[in-house]
């Protein structure tokens, strides 16, 4: 059993590390994954792989095959790897929905992150932007050092707080906000790691037995993000439209009303592709329980708005952060950064 899973690779003719009894290559990448896999690919070629626990990987760095897969063939690559311990509200994000389910919903998402709709949510963002300039100054006129990425921690979750769960947070002012305080809660919770390598060596057992246990703490980080996003719906709808604000929450609670407009705006390479390879039926000949069906569901909402958060929180501070160190470190450059700021203010 220790090894019976790892011979998959090698009968199709993959190259890999040779894996260990149980956890196969997870040792390989405790350095990290960007470095070891690009290790990898120079060691085993541009196509190669490896197992971490029983599941195979493989891993493809050919553009012409990555065009392939990802557009001319992507009908047969739509589904990511099946969220076998991932709970609600993530398990109706974008990341775990499968098949036509995924294509609808990314066809309403995607139109969110067009120019138009970025600059309207523009000043929510430069609201926490205002707050962020003044707490830098207050450190800048007091000429000691201080930790600039808690600063940038601090903005991200006022950003996502506003524009994704349509809830003011000042998270700069006020670290014990709710939100905030479970926010940091949830980026602190790990996978005890000899946890991890039970779950690797034997899922039959550990995920359906991880399934049934109960872990109290996730249930309420859980349950607390679902009821924001619904008390936040629910004063939505209390409010005059005019009233609303132009955020990514808004987004998707205007596309349960126009779902065929929204979707319609949104043209990529995914959509073409997907398009091409079937013939879906015209929105005129729809029958009404079909609309009623595709709209996106209050967890889905939950969902959308909560992979914002978990994509944006540790991505946006560590790019801020190293940012500005490359910046302390080259004086020459800011001038440089200034005007080119400038400049693009000047014409958007």
């Amino acid at each position: 059993y220790s090894t019976s899973a790892f011979s998959r690779l090698s009968k199709v003719g993959i190259r890999h590390p040779p894996p260990l009894p149980f956890i196969g290559n997870l040792l390989f990448f405790h350095e990290g994954f960007w470095e070891n896999h690009t290790k990898l690919i120079k060691e085993y070629g541009p196509v190669c792989g490896y197992y971490i626990g029983r599941q195979m990987f493989v891993v493809v760095s050919t553009p012409e095959m990555i065009k392939q897969i990802l557009v001319t063939d992507f009908n047969n690559f739509t589904n990511r790897t099946k969220p076998n311990l991932v709970s609600k509200p993530m398990l109706d994000s974008i990341l775990c929905l499968r098949d036509d389910r995924w294509k609808y919903v990314r066809s309403i998402l995607t139109p969110a992150f067009s120019d138009i709709k970025l600059k309207e949510m523009t000043p929510l963002i430069n609201q926490a932007c205002d707050v962020l300039l003044c707490n830098l100054k207050v450190y800048a006129d007091s000429g000691k050092a201080f930790d600039i990425q808690r600063c940038y921690n601090c903005f991200t979750l006022d950003v996502v707080g506003s524009v994704a769960f349509g809830t003011e947070v000042d998270s700069q002012k006020n670290p014990d906000d709710p939100f905030v305080r479970n926010c940091r809660t949830f980026f602190k919770m790990s996978l005890f790691k000899p946890l991890l390598v039970l779950i690797l060596s034997f899922p039959f057992i550990m995920i359906p037995l991880l399934r049934i246990l109960p872990n109290k703490k996730q249930k309420e980080l859980n349950g607390f993000f679902i009821q924001t996003i619904k008390n936040a719906i629910v004063f939505r709808q209390q409010q005059d439209a005019a009233e609303r604000r132009r955020d990514f929450l808004q987004w998707m609670l205007d596309s349960r009303h126009s779902s065929d407009s929204l979707a319609a705006g949104c043209s990529d390479v995914i959509n073409s592709s997907a398009a091409s390879g079937q013939n879906e039926a015209s929105p005129a000949g729809r029958a009404p329980s079909e609309k009623v069906q595709q709209m996106l569901t209050e967890d889905e909402i939950a969902g959308q708005a909560f992979l914002f958060l978990i994509a944006g929180y540790e991505t946006t501070t560590s790019t801020l952060s190293f940012a500005t160190y490359l910046l302390a470190t080259n004086p020459k450059c800011q001038e440089r950064v200034l005007q080119e700021v400038d400049d693009f203010s000047a014409k958007h």
